[in-house]
């Protein structure tokens, strides 16, 4: 049987046993709490995975792009969540093509999204679910107050061919007071107003273990929990041991005692760095550094007098982030104890538009 080592670099490799691991335990987690689970595919981009997070009791999927739900919806999945506002006439035609085969929930986080949305749905059989994106720390889309989400929440409500479904927020770390008492009023507001307000969606691979103290939460979308990466190590949201997805490098030159040069790039590590110093852990060698990123090459900075890897060693990276380095190959190598089960599509990769 195929190792890992047998493998040409660079690799992504996927640690399968660690992936079932990580599925089992955060679905009991939101199992005890009571609060549905959502998986955000984003982060594997593959059916097969999404597969196992369903049979373990997720509620259904989100997804971030429409090409991303069309790949899931044909793959079978029926319950979808798309959380990015829709815009373009051409992608809302589509979505609206989607909720032919499969039950979709989309996002707005202001009025001329719903007037894009109202306009495609227009005569549809039956209305679309629409959530309020709240902004509760993260700055980035939502609206600034829950009297906002209410206001929006009445114009979806009024708007053809859309339901209000209810609310929407991706938190910053650490925030899920704030997540619990921004969505706590808007809820009230909304239910007033409005007279309901179904779902409230949390989310957030990091402020995953905090969510029993937002306890309004009726569903917690997570992504990047089914593999882990360096970023949540660092966060203290796991341990290297939980971390399922690693890059498989090869030294191909060690041009000075304490430089050595990977094949591995940001073509294969990606240049996020989310904060932190160099771009991934090496396993073998955690004192080593990786300081710099060209297309093709990997540049380790070595403590002198530190064990040395050898050109021609292959060698496992934990990278700052997992979720974009799915989308840097079109297979991923699965295996269990670095012995290879199989190679699988990454079948939403590129999927931006």
């Amino acid at each position: 049987m195929r190792t890992i080592f047998d493998l040409e670099t660079p690799a992504v490799l996927i640690d399968l046993d660690v992936v079932e691991v990580n599925i089992e335990r955060t679905q009991s987690l939101f199992d005890g709490l009571g609060i549905g689970f959502r998986p955000h595919v984003k982060t594997h981009k593959i059916p097969f995975l999404a597969e196992l997070q369903m049979k373990q009791g997720a509620i259904g999927i989100a997804a971030q792009k429409i090409s991303e739900a069309e790949v899931f919806a044909a793959a079978g999945f029926t319950d979808i969540l798309l959380c990015f506002n829709l815009l373009s006439p051409a992608k809302i035609a589509r979505l609206r093509a989607l909720t032919q085969t499969c039950h979709m929930t989309v996002v707005a986080d202001n009025a001329a999204v719903v007037r894009a949305l109202s306009a495609g749905m227009a005569g549809a059989a039956a209305p679309l679910d629409v959530l309020v994106e709240c902004d509760t720390g993260m700055s980035r889309c939502g609206v600034l107050s829950p009297q906002a989400a209410c206001d929006l929440a009445q114009v979806i409500e009024a708007a053809p061919g859309l339901h209000f479904a209810g609310l929407m927020t991706y938190p910053a770390p650490g925030a899920a007071p704030k997540v619990q008492a921004f969505m706590a009023q808007a809820q009230d507001l909304c239910m007033a107003s409005v007279g309901h307000c179904d779902v409230i969606s949390g989310g957030g691979t990091p402020s995953l273990l905090d969510a029993g103290l937002a306890p309004i939460l009726t569903e917690y979308r997570a992504g990047t929990y089914i593999y882990n990466d360096r970023s949540l190590v660092a966060r203290g949201a796991c341990t290297l041991g939980d971390c399922a997805l690693t890059v498989l490098a090869t030294v191909v030159s060690r041009p000075t005692p304490t430089r050595a040069i990977l094949d591995a790039g940001s073509k294969s590590l990606t240049s996020d760095l989310l904060g932190l110093s160099g771009y991934g852990t090496i396993l073998a060698f955690p004192d080593a550094e990786i300081t710099g990123l060209s297309e093709e090459h990997g540049h380790v900075t070595l403590k002198s007098g530190a064990d040395m890897p050898e050109v021609g060693q292959k060698l496992q990276i934990v990278p700052n982030h997992a979720c974009p380095v799915s989308n840097l190959v079109d297979r991923v190598t699965f295996h269990r104890g670095g012995k290879v089960v199989r190679e699988v599509e990454v079948a939403a990769r590129g999927m931006v538009v």
